[in-house]
């Protein structure tokens, strides 16, 4: 189990480096969080609106206006879903598609282009942690609950 002192770091580390990275999106005149939105509906097809909040982690109204700057644009559409005439879901245009790939490149490049600054060692530790890091944001996308029973031995 992390410490205080080291779960605080990871957090301050994290945070550093999604806010370097979300700038990326702005270049693109999206928000950070409409850039997520749109990364979301355009890697994973078309989402419900109720699927793509939990998703996402925004409450309604958040959503809506997200949704709506999206459509706007002519980043997304919104159709009924077949599978219930009442709800709607979103999928990306062909211009949302190509923008998000350009978010996402530029993202990469920023990433590929500092990492190169760094010595070759500490490259392979990052690569070495993806496995540990992408448990982690799984982790962190479940509600907390039950901690399974630790043995004794630990």
């Amino acid at each position: 189990m992390l410490d205080v002192e080291s779960a605080t770091h990871l957090r301050g580390v994290v945070s550093r480096i999604a806010r370097r990275l979300n700038a990326s999106a702005t270049s693109e005149g999206l928000t950070p969080t409409q850039a997520s939105v749109l990364g979301l509906i355009a890697a994973r097809g078309p989402l419900g609106l109720a699927q793509l909040a939990e998703l996402e982690g925004l409450n309604p109204t958040m959503l809506s206006r997200v949704i709506g700057a999206l459509t706007s644009a002519e980043l997304i559409v919104r159709t009924p879903d077949p599978a219930d005439l009442r709800a709607w879901q979103v999928a990306a245009t062909p211009e949302g598609a190509r923008m998000h790939q350009r978010i996402k490149n530029a993202r990469a490049q920023v990433v590929s282009e500092s990492a190169a600054r760094l010595p070759a060692e500490q490259v392979e530790v990052l690569i070495a942690a993806l496995p540990a890091l992408d448990a982690l944001a799984e982790q962190l996308a479940r509600p907390a609950g039950p901690q399974p029973a630790r043995s004794a031995g630990r």
